[in-house]
């Protein structure tokens, strides 16, 4: 599959991948500032932003778009950067072909199953909107109040929200995909015996649970070379709560200046 995706900066090659009902604009400041030493190319991942949808979204087939979009751009290795969903996917393309990643970056997702689905409300919530007839973002806001309580994160997620040529809304997340595949997108890379020595840097927001201390055995076992950085008072959202610290460890890590 073709992707998406928005070029900037130059220098040593970095993919950034972003999360669940996102794109490459979610990552933005992380992009821009990586960009000050790199040549960040910001993906919008299958069935999210401009990119093409599937009826299909497994982790393989995501993490071998990526690879396509490196061999059409004659990519050999890049730095790998990914945010939730799409540092699964990152990581499923280091264990699949580690020759082409010089390093990892994963921000707060672990490579494990998650048993609890934990995006129903906002699903049903998008995919109940009368888009037929509304007639601002803000009377989708105010539809959208009584599935999703957090304002921030529904204005993340309206941000889906687009004018076709005859003016009417429409949403660029393939919906019905998404909660059709959920169980794909919740899925662990458990299943892929590679492991990936590469060096490996998860990002974790303090108050999330994504990334438990019961996960260490699996994170270890697929990244051997893995090391945690805790970011206090940030959540899931941890590159858009603090994205200038964000931005600054992943330069170090990558071994830009900071």
């Amino acid at each position: 599959m073709k992707l998406y995706a928005r070029q900037q900066g130059e220098g040593a090659d970095v993919i950034s991948l972003h999360g669940l009902f996102g794109s490459q604009e979610n990552l933005g400041m992380i992009n821009r500032g990586l960009a000050q030493h790199y040549r960040v190319h910001g993906l919008d991942v299958r069935n999210h932003g401009r990119s093409p949808h599937s009826d299909v979204m497994t982790y393989q087939l995501m993490a071998e778009d990526v690879l396509e979009y490196m061999d059409d751009h004659q990519l050999e290795r890049v730095h790998l950067l990914g945010h939730s969903m799409g540092g699964k996917i990152a990581m499923t393309m280091a264990l699949m072909a580690p020759e082409r990643v010089n390093k990892l970056a994963v921000i707060d997702i672990a490579p494990v199953t998650y048993q609890k689905r934990r995006h129903d409300s906002i699903i049903e919530g998008l995919s109940s909107m009368p888009l037929e007839s509304i007639s601002s973002r803000s009377d989708a806001d105010k539809f959208l109040q009584s599935y999703v309580l957090e304002k921030d994160v529904r204005q993340f997620l309206l941000k889906n929200l687009y004018k076709d040529e005859a003016g009417r809304y429409q949403w660029r997340v393939n919906l019905p995909v998404i909660d059709s595949q959920y169980y794909e997108i919740i899925a662990g890379q458990e299943g892929l015996k590679q492991k990936f020595s590469g060096e490996t840097l998860f990002i974790k927001g303090g108050d999330s649970d994504y990334i438990a201390a019961e996960h260490q055995e699996e994170v270890l076992g697929m990244f051997p070379s893995a090391s945690v950085r805790i970011i206090p008072d940030t959540g899931h959202w941890v590159h858009a709560q603090k994205p200038e610290l964000v931005a600054k460890m992943l330069l170090r890590f990558f071994g830009g200046k900071s």
